[in-house]
């Protein structure tokens, strides 16, 4: 009877004991949304590569490691200075969006590990900007090659990313910073190109209101001269008499005097 209870007594204790290591060591593991886990087996094969653990709960062995990775999209941020096609050093503040690809984070862990935002990301970061800023003068960098270089930085990240396991969603520059020199020369030379084409235009615009004027002047001499020859003494007489007859039916005349000329016009138009 007492060796029963005694077996009762150490089956219970070890049963606690048994939960107490699941507990302690981490047997029990919840992975929250936007994450997922690789399992290293440790009596077992080492690191499972292919399955990958999905958001949940899960029970492992108590010798057991489950390395959780954030599969979400994440922002890294970067600012360095690179040399301009003139060996001009540039200051340039950029970010970039990726994520891990998800069914994949075994095969990142093995390679490359957690840190890979120190081994990967930034120094690929660091080259695509180099060799695509170094293609460029101050002056293009200043005015109308962001977006250039951030389709060039994008293109090369792209392909170095996906070989290491990451997706690359998105480059953005933020701002590129020349030596305040440079900067206002580029500024001055920029105002003085803006004066002259604004120049070039006036000078333009002049020319064609000069030919305008010409074209006008022209039409204005060519009419005079087919006027002059169709004008008749009989036809500003007739001319004469239609304006007196208007003159007489207005409403506003009061006296029309008419005999002024050897044509009877009236006075008025007499001249």
């Amino acid at each position: 009877m007492n060796k029963s209870r005694v077996i009762s007594t150490a089956a219970v204790v070890f049963f606690i004991f048994m939960i107490l290591v699941f507990i302690s060591s981490g047997a029990f593991i919840t992975i929250e949304p936007g994450e997922r886990g690789v399992l290293f087996r440790k009596f077992g094969g080492g690191l499972d590569k292919e399955h990958v653990f999905d958001q949940g709960f899960h029970v492992i062995a108590p010798w057991n490691t489950m390395h959780i990775y954030d599969v979400r999209i994440k922002e890294q941020f970067e600012k360095m200075d690179v040399l301009a096609s003139n060996g001009l050093s540039i200051h340039i503040d950029l970010s970039v969006r990726y994520k891990l690809v998800a069914d994949k984070v075994g095969y990142m862990h093995n390679d490359i590990g957690k840190d890979f935002s120190n081994t990967i990301i930034i120094p690929e970061v660091r080259s695509a900007t180099r060799k695509a800023v170094g293609q460029y003068t101050p002056e293009e960098l200043y005015s109308s090659k962001r977006e250039s270089i951030q389709t060039e930085i994008f293109s090369s990240l792209k392909k170095s990313l996906e070989e290491k396991y990451l997706v690359l969603d998105v480059v953005l520059i933020r701002t590129i910073e020349l030596p305040p020199t440079i900067k206002t020369a580029i500024e001055t030379k920029l105002k003085q190109e803006q004066e002259s084409q604004e120049y070039e235009f006036r000078l333009e615009k002049e020319s064609k209101e000069k030919d305008r004027k010409k074209i006008e002047a022209e039409g204005i001499e060519q009419y005079q001269n087919i006027v002059s020859r169709s004008l008749s003494e009989k036809l500003l007489q007739w001319q004469g008499i239609e304006a007196t007859k208007e003159l007489a039916n207005s409403t506003n005349a009061k006296i029309v005097v008419i005999g002024g000329g050897k044509n009877g016009l009236p006075l008025i138009l007499n001249n």
